[in-house]
């Protein structure tokens, strides 16, 4: 492909961006670029194609390619470098896009990841277990992005399709770009944003670069929880290595990263809140842990390029992650209003709401759970770019990437004694903070006289002694994809040039789930052969002590399982609301072409692009259901398959049109219809029928003993038209950000100055076929019979009827929002504050939705109104500071469930802080050295949910404490 470039190609090329452009992109010019940045150049891997070159730049065009080779590159590091790239790769793209790009080599800005994506405007991260790890994109959830490695889609290791991002390591990346608005040579593009992760590229350097980082982590909470694999401490080691060879034609990237990522969570789960005989809001129950978790990854990087002359280029592109996060979770459950304790009078009762009082008769339910997952991820990615002669070039690429995923989520129980209404009970007063906590006084002393064995009962309608429970679930996902592309490029005339292709995609997701229950040596409580209770010992612990729980008898339940104390029992139907196994395989073949614009109306610059890509889907599903009428023997019930399937044919238009205005503003339009696949887990055929025993004699089919969720294997997926607009004014003038003695002085990025902006712009999502997963209807379940019950509880049982819950594309709506951003380096107000700036975007959404048999419209899901970052820097003679604020305000769930019934519940806004200094050595003996500290969750943000908009409802409390980092860099000279 013609290699298209001009002041700022060298520019960016020397800042290590775009020295050499794919064969399947075209990188034009805007007339509206400034000296020093009217370059619209743009990385391989961001599968932009449509930025212009002005007029004159296009006589160049056929000399480019003679000149590609003469682009050297020039490292310039440090946070605000990164600033200036980033900025620069917004700039250039032909699409609304956000970017990030690496400080140096191994060194994205940001704790994590996960957390660096998190501040990008319209973005906002989610925290799981202590630490950031998925991605909302204009308040949508997961469910609606997608993610790509080098422009290859990346599977998921969870049960569905959102990328858990903290499983990639940040060292690996020298940039990412956030396709807010997609364009038709995008393949695997998502309906609110893609996400693309791009790799060292080893020819794209000047020359040899090198560099290793080691952090000391710990967590500001002391360690909850003890057991094998868990600490309040942890590491991070990695390394980068970048070589070429053979005359600069062939390039070697090494990548290693080992990390031990300590967290420490404080979790409180209250059962919900009924109303008490005066009418009062009271809480029925609760399940909490004190948790300690550590997530260990072993990760390596490799890349080889090889340009043996100017008309191929091949890079082959491997990654490997494997990690293993294990949770010690111990504490208890408070079974209180809907236990079998009872509320003594005289509570403390404020607008309808006990907010202390004392619940007698309680029974707990002690816990020693473990928990561990066990994830292999592995990518492919094999590029060949040929060009033809100076105006045709061809992109074929083969990428696979697989995931496979291994849970143990193991429970064990202790008590006083079996069943709700023997042994010791407490006295339980309670109080709520003014932080939601649900603080307790207990009574009882749960460190010594406890036995193992069902202190509530619950196996009772399973005719065995629960002690405990295994899930151990396994995920394997796959995707292969091979793509072709060609490209025709123009010398003269509107367009730069015309793409077209077919990308082919196979995707195949199998999910199987081993349960158990965990016995005290096996047989039934009918058959009088059942153990009730067994002794134990352990260690005292105290992992509740922050919500008023004195000492507790800790123990390893997998001693305990070795010396048969506790024994396995293979469970019959399923304890999940989800069947227990699936597989859902998904083939997508997309054809598409694209114009990329090169043209002037009047004194305007214009460019971008405007296409269309096809898409014919076919999948199906393979799931289980029990027998109808089919017999226990041996504690199993027969399951037999389920097979669903269908296909479907969409067609995505989109255009991007940037128009230019002067030298420093850029107003982009862009218009495009998008689609979400649904979640993989809501595509799966199964039905799964459950017994509530609690329900038995219950009449009412709602509130009954049976009930049933399931998949939907003809599941479309939710559509979206898509307009957004965009203003950008980028500021000129100061002096640029500060070179170090280590950079070149010759670099146009150095001596150009500017390097902030200031963006307005708006979005609008028209939402349809919006997947409702709570569709129900009412079924008679009588076939199952006798389903694990008594010929006495078949007597009881008070009605067959039930509901059956499922997904179905019966919704529709919209998302809207604004959004601002401002980048301002003060140098542009005075050179006296040079090295000093500020960054900070808001956001603001609403939504609306509506299911089919309720026409009240609701909040979207997960999405919050108000979105806001700011970041605070500073860098002078190799000294860095910066602090930053993400603040989300609280966002709505809601659901529909059966008879327009409705579901709320609320998650807490708040602020999180984040804050890092660093000190690089720029000469001496220690040149190349960087001393670093950050901490993180510096505000130790409490993660709450409630309902019914009341924020004294808690359903959720977590609290994981600050965390905090210091390290050493030292990047090869």
């Amino acid at each position: 492909m013609i290699l298209k470039h001009n002041v700022l190609a060298l520019a960016l090329a020397s800042v290590g961006f775009c020295a050499f452009i794919p064969a399947h992109a075209a990188t034009p010019l805007a007339g509206s670029a400034t000296a020093a940045q009217d370059t619209q150049t743009q990385d391989a891997q961001t599968q932009d194609a449509s930025a212009t070159d002005t007029k004159v730049d296009k006589d160049r065009r056929r000399s480019a390619k003679d000149n590609a080779k003469q682009l050297q590159t020039v490292e310039v590091s440090g946070f605000i470098s990164s600033i200036e790239n980033s900025t620069a790769l917004k700039r250039n793209a032909s699409s609304i896009v956000e970017a990030v790009s690496a400080e140096q080599i191994g060194k994205l800005p940001g704790v994590s990841i996960a957390d660096t994506l998190g501040r990008l405007p319209g973005l906002a991260v989610q925290t799981v277990s202590g630490r950031p790890q998925v991605l909302t994109i204009h308040g949508l959830g997961p469910d609606f992005s997608t993610a790509l490695i080098n422009g290859g889609q990346q599977v998921s290791t969870s049960n569905n399709r959102d990328v858990q991002f903290d499983q990639y390591p940040s060292s690996w990346f020298d940039n990412v770009v956030v396709h807010l608005t997609p364009q038709a040579n995008l393949i695997g593009q998502g309906l609110t944003g893609t996400v693309d992760m791009h790799t060292i590229r080893p020819l794209e350097k000047s020359g040899p670069e090198a560099a290793v980082n080691a952090h000391y982590i710990w967590d500001g909470m002391s360690q909850l929880s003890d057991g094998r694999g868990v600490s309040d401490k942890g590491y991070n080691l990695n390394g980068v290595w970048v070589n070429q060879f053979a005359d600069h034609t062939i390039g070697v990237t090494l990548g290693v990263d080992i990390e031990s990522n300590p967290a420490q969570i404080q979790h409180q789960a209250p059962w919900g809140y009924p109303s008490d005989a005066d009418g009062n809001a009271v809480i029925g129950g609760s399940k909490n842990y004190g948790i300690s978790d550590t997530m260990k990854r072993r990760g390596v990087l490799a890349t080889v390029q090889w340009q043996p002359n100017d008309h191929y280029t091949g890079t082959v592109d491997l990654t490997y992650d494997n990690f293993k996060e294990v949770q010690q979770a111990k504490g208890m459950e408070f079974p209180l209003f809907w236990g079998n304790a009872t509320l003594a009078p005289g509570s403390n009762v404020q607008n309808d709401f006990v907010q202390s009082g004392t619940y007698d008769g309680v029974k707990a339910v002690i816990r020693n759970d473990y928990n561990s997952t066990s994830a292999r991820v592995y990518n492919f990615n094999w590029d060949n770019k040929f060009t033809i002669n100076e105006d045709w070039s061809i992109d074929a690429n083969a990428n696979y990437s697989r995931a496979t995923r291994d849970d143990i989520n193991l429970e064990s129980y202790s008590g006083s004694d079996f069943g709700a209404n023997n042994g010791a009970r407490d006295s339980l007063a309670f109080f709520e903070r003014n932080d939601g906590l649900f603080y307790v006084n207990p009574s009882l002393d749960y460190g010594s006289g406890m036995v193992l064995t069902d202190p509530q009962g619950w196996g009772g309608g399973n005719d065995v002694v629960q002690a405990g429970f295994i899930n151990a679930p396994h995920t394997v996902d796959y995707l292969a994809n091979l793509h072709l592309a060609v490209e025709r490029s123009f010398s003269s005339g509107p367009f730069s040039s015309v793409e077209f292709g077919v990308a082919h995609s196979t995707r195949d997701k199998t999910y199987h789930i081993d349960q158990s229950f965990l016995t005290l040596g096996g047989g039934t409580i009918s058959g009088g052969n059942a153990v009730l209770t067994a002794p134990f010992t352990g260690t005292s612990c105290s992992p509740l002590s922050w919500m008023g729980v004195g000492a507790q008898t800790c123990y390893d339940p997998f001693s305990l399982l070795a010396s048969g104390t506790l024994v396995s029992v293979p469970t019959f139907g399923s304890s999940l609301s989800m069947p227990p196994n699936w597989k859902v395989r998904e083939k997508t073949l997309t054809p598409y072409f694209q114009f990329n614009l090169d043209t002037y109306l009047g004194d305007v610059s214009l460019r971008g692009n405007f296409g269309v890509q096809g898409q014919h889907t076919s999948q199906r599903a393979v799931g289980e259901r029990v027998a109808p009428g089919s017999a226990i023997t041996g504690n199993a019930i027969t399951l037999i398959p389920v097979v669903g399937s269908t296909s479907y044919n969409k067609v995505l238009p989109s255009a991007n049109l940037i128009f230019g205005f002067g030298s420093n503003d850029d107003l982009r339009v862009s218009a495009a219809r998008t689609l979400a696949r649904p979640r993989m887990d809501q595509m799966n055929a199964s039905l799964g029928v459950s017994g509530d025993i609690t329900h038995l004699t219950s009449t009412d089919p709602n509130q009954a003993y049976f009930s049933a969720s399931g998949g939907n294997a003809k599941l479309k997926p939710t559509m979206a038209d898509n307009y957004n607009v965009s203003y950008e004014h980028y500021f000129s003038g100061g002096n640029g950000y500060e070179c170090k003695a280590t950079d070149a002085k010759n670099s146009d990025i150095c001596r150009s100055g500017g390097g902030g902006y200031f963006a307005l712009s708006g979005y609008y999502l028209k939402l349809s076929d919006y997947i409702n997963p709570n569709a129900a209807y009412l079924y008679d379940f009588a076939s199952f019979l006798p389903f694990g019950l008594t010929p006495d509880q078949q007597a009881q049982l008070g009605t067959t009827l039930g509901t059956v819950s499922g997904p179905t594309n019966d919704g529709h709506g919209y998302v809207k929002g604004a959004q601002v951003t401002l980048n301002l380096p003060f140098n542009l107000l005075t050179p006296s504050l040079d090295g000093l700036g500020v960054i900070f975007t808001g956001n603001r959404t609403a939504s609306s939705l509506v299911y089919a048999g309720n026409s009240n419209p609701i909040t979207v899901p997960g999405l919050s109104k108000w979105v806001a970052n700011g970041t605070l820097y500073y860098q002078h003679d190799g000294f860095e500071a910066r602090v930053s604020d993400s603040y989300r305000s609280s966002f709505l769930g809601e659901v529909s469930g059966i008879s327009a019934s409705r579901i709320e519940q609320t998650i807490q806004g708040g602020s999180t802080y984040d804050a890092q200094v660093s000190y690089t050595f720029e000469s001496g003996a220690l040149k190349g050295l960087t001393l670093i500290a950050q901490g993180s969750n510096l505000s130790n943000k409490t993660f709450i949910t409630y309902q019914n908009n009341d924020p004294r409802q808690v359903l959720t409390w977590e609290r994981y404490g600050r965390r905090y980092d210091i390290g050493v860099s030292y990047k090869f000279q």
